[in-house]
């Protein structure tokens, strides 16, 4: 199965004899609550799922874990059986166009066990694009059976990403400009793990939102070096946009490992070292 789908194959699914469950994970950075989006008009069954109360955990006061730390999984099951996703049953999930957030759900719902996950490519904004209906009846999903067993998934803490960025390919996701340490509107410092590469999620999707396709995103991470059997990781600010970048690299045949804590979690620590400037070891 592949890790994503278009508009017009979601309509053909929802229209067969085993429709998936459908997911509205619409979310922005810094930005309102996307519930009130949700209710004025979504996919018709869908359901709304809150990035930051239910795919991330306790944001720790100490900063170490990141912004966005990994769920619970027991938590997140509960989430996702209220949901209404089941074992054997396929999950679409969408969010407003962008990407990120339902990569995120996607990721986690690989993480923890579920194979039949997809993102759709583009979003909300292709499924009416491409002639969709949207519809601002509630959903009333039946209880889901999904029972989370994670570790399907490579995930980094910040000691094995820096091990990484020397023994393989460490990525880093964020615009160039964090990377470089230009600026930093979030964070308590600019820059980036030494050693990583600079690898923007913003160049894997075309200017509707929509992935390159596969053979085009394989020749971009193998120009960064993620090609044979050298390991990949990927980072962000805090673990979102960098599962879009695993998704890229799950559409174009590279597996790869996830910092969940991320930017935000490294350089809350003031013990690791930062790099900045353009080059992977720093100016």
């Amino acid at each position: 199965m592949t890790a994503i789908l278009s508009a017009s194959e979601l309509m053909s699914e929802l229209a067969g004899t085993t429709p998936p469950v459908l997911l509205d994970i619409r979310w922005q950075l810094g930005g309102p609550d996307q519930r009130p989006a949700y209710e004025a008009g979504h996919l018709p069954g869908a359901v709304y799922v809150d990035l930051d109360r239910e795919l991330a955990g306790p944001v720790s006061t100490t900063g170490l874990g990141g912004r966005h730390p990994l769920p619970d999984p027991e938590e997140f099951g509960a989430v996702m059986r209220r949901a209404g996703v089941r074992a054997g049953v396929p999950v679409v999930v969408y969010d407003g166009g962008q990407g990120w957030a339902a990569a995120r759900a996607w990721w986690l719902l690989r993480w923890t066990g579920h194979t039949g996950v997809r993102v759709l490519d583009g979003g909300l904004s292709a499924w009416t694009a491409a002639g969709g209906t949207v519809t601002a009846d509630a959903a009333t999903p039946t209880e889901g059976d999904f029972k989370p067993n994670p570790g399907a998934l490579e995930v980094l803490d910040g000691d094995g990403a820096a091990a990484l960025a020397r023994s393989g390919v460490l990525l880093d996701a964020r615009a160039g400009e964090r990377y470089r340490g230009e600026v930093e509107p979030i964070d308590r410092v600019g820059g980036h793990v030494p050693g990583a590469l600079s690898a923007p999620t913003s160049e894997n999707v075309d200017a509707d939102g929509r992935f390159l396709p596969a053979a085009s995103l394989r020749a971009r991470f193998e120009a960064l070096g993620a090609a044979g059997d050298a390991p990949v990781g990927v980072y962000c600010g805090s673990g979102v946009s960098g599962a879009h970048e695993v998704l890229a690299l799950d559409v174009a045949g590279i597996p790869s490992a996830l910092y969940a804590g991320s930017w935000s979690d490294w350089s809350s620590d003031p013990a690791r070292p930062v790099a900045t400037g353009p080059t992977p070891d720093g100016a």
